[in-house]
C-alpha cells in the first residue's frame, strides 16, 4: 500500500494454497470475456512446504504462474538482504488498519473461484456417478477448508479425516528422521490416513501449501510418487479428446523411466528437463504440455478442454484425478498401476540423501561425463552419459548414467547442504544395489577430487 502496489488478499483471511495462486494468475491474465483486467497480476505465498514448520519459505510466481526462475529468486534474495543490511532503509510503510482501507487493498475470493471451476479440469459427474467414498487429510494445511467446499459444491462422498490447524503441526506422526515433516509421500507422515484407508475407496492427502500430492489404495496402501505420475498419465492422455494431439509430457531427469514407455506406447513426446517445476510453466500455459510431473510427488494438468488450469504444481486436482481414475476405470490406481508394470516393465528405485559441504555440493553439480570411466552400469551397457537435460539442454546439476534396464543420477540439494542419488531398475533389487553401488563410487570420487 505504501507503494501504491494493488494487493489481492483472501477474503476473509481464508488460508490459500499455491495451486489456487496459480490459478487465479493465470485466469486473471488470460483475459477474455467479462473481464476487467487492466494489468498483469503475479502472487506470493509463504510456506514451509513438504518441508518441517520451522522452515518457512517465500515463494514468488511471476505473471506466467507458475514458479519464478534463478535469475527472478536470486534477485528478490539480493533485495532483500539488501533492505536487511542496511536495516530496512528505503522501505516504505503505512500503519496495517490503513493499509488495509488503501484503495489498492482488494480482496478476493480465491476458495469458491477455485472449487468452483473444478469442473472444467476433473470430470466430477463421473465421480459423483460412481460415488467413490473418498477421504482426504489436508495435513494442517493451507487447503484445509477447500476440501469440505469441494464435497459441498460438487456433492461428492468425501471425508475430511481432519480439519486441525496447528503452526506447530504437534498432530503430526514424526518423519523418518524425527522431523515433523508434512510430506505426503511419506509412509512416515501418512501414518494417520494409511491406518483408515480401509474406510475408503480410495484416499490423498497434500502438503502444507497444496502443491504436492499422496495416494493410498485400500490394497497397495501408500503409492510412490513415480507409480501414480506414470498412471495419471496413462489415463489423462487416453481420457481428454479435447487436449491437442501434440500435447506432450513433462517429467523431471529423474523421474521414472516407466513414463518414457507410457509415452512411447500413447504416442506422445517427453519433455525431460532439470528438477524443478518451473521448467514446465510456460508449456502447461500454451497448452504444449498435457502433463507434467516430478518424483517429489508435485504435478499439474490442462484443464479438460486443453488450456491452462495451473502452470504451478496441484495437489487438490492430482488427488481428485485418483477418484475420476477409480470412477470410470473400477479399479483404484494401485491396481492399474500393477497393471501398467506387468505390460511395460516393473521398476524399482530407491534415493539416497547424504551430508555435502558446500564445496563439495560445488564439484557434484560440476560432474561431466569425462567422470564416467566404466563402459558398463551394473552389467548392461552404457548407453547414455548426461549433463544437460535432453528436454532443453539446460543444466541438471550433476549427471546421469543411463543403461537399458537401469540408471541413476547424482545431484547436489538446492535448498539443504546434502547430496541425493537417485537410482531405478527393470531388473530388480539386485540390480538396484550394484546400480546404487556404482553411483556412490562416482559420487565419492568428485567429493574427495581437489578443489
Amino acid at each position: 500500500a505504501a507503494n501504491g502496489v494493488d494487493v489481492v488478499l483472501a477474503a476473509d483471511h481464508e488460508f490459500t494454497p499455491t495451486p489456487a495462486i496459480s490459478h487465479a494468475i493465470v485466469k486473471h491474465n488470460r483475459g477474455g470475456a467479462g473481464s476487467t483486467r487492466q494489468t498483469s497480476a503475479d502472487g506470493i505465498v509463504v510456506t514451509p512446504s513438504h518441508n518441517p514448520p520451522r522452515d518457512g519459505g517465500f515463494k514468488y510466481n511471476p505473471p506466467h504462474g507458475g514458479p519464478a526462475g534463478q535469475d527472478v529468486t536470486d534477485a528478490i534474495q539480493t533485495a532483500a538482504n539488501g533492505f536487511l543490511e542496511s536495516d530496512l532503509q528505503g522501505v516504505r510503510r503505512v500503519p496495517h488498519a490503513q493499509a488495509l482501507r488503501a484503495a489498492t487493498t482488494h480482496h478476493h475470493d480465491f476458495l469458491h473461484n477455485y472449487v468452483d471451476d473444478l469442473e472444467h479440469v476433473i470430470d466430477l459427474d463421473v465421480i459423483r456417478g460412481a460415488n467413490v467414498c473418498m477421504g482426504v487429510d489436508p495435513l494442517g494445511g493451507a487447503g484445509v477448508h477447500y476440501w469440505a467446499a469441494i464435497a459441498e459444491r460438487w456433492k461428492l462422498d468425501l471425508t475430511v479425516v481432519s480439519e486441525a490447524v496447528d503452526p506447530t503441526f504437534a498432530f503430526m506422526t514424526l518423519d523418518w528422521d524425527g522431523q515433523i515433516r508434512m510430506d505426503p509421500s511419506s509412509s512416515y507422515a501418512m501414518q494417520r490416513l494409511i491406518a483408515i484407508k480401509d474406510k475408503f475407496d480410495i484416499a490423498f492427502a497434500c502438503d502444507t501449501d497444496h502443491d504436492r500430492h499422496g495416494i493410498v489404495t485400500p490394497a497397495l496402501g501408500l503409492l510412490p510418487p513415480n507409480h501414480y505420475l506414470a498412471v495419471g498419465i496413462d489415463y489423462l492422455f487416453r481420457h481428454r479428446p479435447q487436449w491437442s494431439a501434440r500435447a506432450a509430457v513433462g517429467k523431471t531427469v529423474v523421474s521414472t523411466q516407466l513414463i518414457e514407455r507410457v509415452a512411447a506406447r500413447l504416442g506422445r513426446k517427453v519433455f525431460d528437463v532439470p528438477v524443478g517445476f518451473k521448467w514446465f510453466s510456460q508449456g502447461l500455459l500454451d497448452g504444449s504440455l498435457g502433463f507434467s510431473g516430478e518424483e517429489s510427488a508435485g504435478a499439474a494438468f490442462l484443464r479438460r478442454d486443453g488450456t491452462a488450469w495451473t502452470t504451478d504444481k496441484d495437489g487438490l486436482i492430482a488427488a481428485l484425478l485418483a477418484a475420476e481414475i477409480t470412477a470410470r476405470c473400477g479399479r483404484d490406481p494401485g491396481a492399474l498401476y500393477l497393471e501398467l508394470a506387468a505390460q511395460l516393465g516393473e521398476p524399482v528405485a530407491d534415493r539416497v540423501e547424504a551430508p555435502a559441504t558446500a564445496q563439495q555440493k560445488k564439484r557434484l553439480a560440476a560432474l561431466s561425463s569425462k567422470a564416467i570411466t566404466s563402459t558398463e552400469l551394473a552389467g548392461e551397457p552404457i548407453t547414455g552419459v548426461v549433463n544437460q537435460a535432453p528436454g532443453n539442454g539446460a543444466p541438471i546439476g550433476g549427471i546421469k548414467v543411463i543403461a537399458k534396464s537401469g540408471w541413476y543420477a547424482a545431484r547436489p540439494s538446492g535448498t539443504e547442504d546434502i547430496y541425493k542419488i537417485y537410482a531405478e531398475s527393470f531388473q530388480g533389487l539386485e540390480h538396484l544395489q550394484r546400480i546404487l553401488v556404482q553411483a556412490q563410487a562416482t559420487v565419492d570420487a568428485a567429493l574427495a577430487s581437489p578443489s
